[in-house]
């Protein structure tokens, strides 16, 4: 009898710290869905200047943010009811989580190379349409120049190297309402360098960030596992 008082006693510990585990792994979902949200809301102006851009990327982390909130809900009937099919199985999809947030980690390392390769001819295109009637491409264009502090492709005289030549637009000034034809009122330095800058930072540390809370679920198939050991145990015990 004692030795059954000792697995259940286990088996509350065991259950208290899966119970810890589901909220935390619950918040790492709505982080991860938060990222995909910021990636899509805020650099998407940026990462569409590429020729390789796939706007497919930050739905990916939206998608596997919204899975795991799900499977967070789902393991908390699990701990709460100690079923031991029910915690095996949640143990199995997290694993297969892990795999899953791994690779989804290395596609964003691997598509940060990709889109950091298509940014010279990508901002020349957009330079090129930049006369277009297309206010949403022009709209965004000015606001990487205003924001980066930042004119043309690699520098402000890319402009007259148009054909034909375009004057500089005022998302390059430095100040408001200045004179565009003088080079010490306008930003110098081209867009190329602080696109690739600002974006191999920003993605990096989200590719980042999902490797390293790819491992975290492991956390969950151990615990998961024991608990479902420890109830199996408790029933044998307990049956004896």
């Amino acid at each position: 009898m004692g030795k059954h008082f000792h697995t259940v006693a286990a088996m509350a510990c065991m259950k208290s710290l899966l119970l810890v585990f589901n909220f935390l792994f619950l918040i790492s979902g709505i982080a991860i869905v938060c990222i995909g949200i910021w990636m899509e809301v805020e650099l998407y102006k940026y990462m569409e200047m590429s020729t390789e851009f796939s706007a497919h990327a930050p739905f990916v982390l939206i998608f596997l943010g919204t899975i795991i909130i799900l499977l967070a809900s789902f393991a908390c009937c699990c701990t709460i009811k100690e079923h031991p099919y029910l915690l095996y199985s949640y143990g199995t999809i997290l694993a297969i989580l892990v795999v899953l947030q791994f690779g989804a980690g290395m596609s964003i390392f691997a598509y940060r190379t990709k889109l950091m390769a298509g940014f010279n001819q990508g901002l020349n295109q957009s330079m090129i349409n930049y006369r277009s009637k297309d206010q949403e491409k022009v709209a965004d264009f000015d606001a990487i120049q205003a924001t980066l502090h930042c004119c043309g492709n690699r520098g402000y005289s890319d402009w007259f190297n148009l054909e034909p030549p375009l004057p500089i637009p005022p998302s390059c000034c430095i100040k408001d309402d200045c004179d565009t034809a003088e080079p010490d009122q306008i930003y110098t330095e081209g867009c190329y360098q602080k696109v690739v800058g600002f974006l191999d930072g920003n993605i990096g540390m989200v590719a980042g960030s999902a490797i390293a809370i790819a491992f975290f679920p492991l956390i969950g198939v151990v615990l998961s596992c024991c608990l479902a050991r420890m109830t199996n145990k408790a029933k044998y015990e307990q049956m004896t």
